[in-house]
């Protein structure tokens, strides 16, 4: 698959930057049970001690809390991965259509999806070796950028603060 260029994925921008800042969407949840294993689920659990149930997410940051469910902008990745099958390869748990900037989700907020609460953290999220292997230099190179940073476009850190269970489809809200 041929990867976007940076002019290719300025042009969706826009896109990217249109979602709500509130009343988001989970569109996707992806479960990590090993290393590269990636298991598309409909409904998850999300737990205080274990984040999503049934990830391997303890063997990321050596288990750290702070960076227990990984989130990203479900449009950004729709624009990266090209192909709705491709979405998962990014590493995520969660692929939510909300605003992710500091702005509207500075370290601390909450967020209610289904029965469950995350609380952001202020961990930053990166793009690495693997990132560049699924969707290209230029893309990783983009999202760690000032303007990818500005906009979180590789995404963000939280922890469950609420157990509780989730689904595709779930309205995502600050509390």
């Amino acid at each position: 698959m041929k990867h976007l260029t940076t002019a290719e994925i300025e042009n969706g921008l826009a896109e990217v930057l249109e979602s709500p800042k509130d009343n988001g969407t989970l569109e996707l949840i992806v479960c990590r049970p090993q290393e590269n294993e990636r298991k598309v689920l409909e409904t998850g659990e999300l737990d205080t001690e274990n984040g999503l149930v049934g990830d391997c997410w303890r063997t990321y940051n050596d288990g750290e809390i702070e960076t227990q469910i990984t989130i990203i902008n479900s449009r950004i990745i729709d624009l990266l991965a090209q192909e709705k099958e491709r979405r998962k390869l990014a590493g995520d748990q969660l692929f939510i259509d909300l605003n992710l900037t500091d702005e509207n989700l500075p370290a601390g907020t909450r967020l209610t999806i289904g029965s469950a609460i995350l609380e952001v953290t202020s961990q930053p999220h990166n793009g690495c070796k693997k990132f560049v292997e699924r969707f290209g230099l230029e893309a990783m190179k983009f999202v760690n950028s000032p303007v990818g940073k500005k906009f979180h476009l590789r995404g963000i850190y939280a922890k469950v603060v609420q157990s509780g269970t989730i689904r595709q489809g779930d309205t995502v809200k600050k509390i």
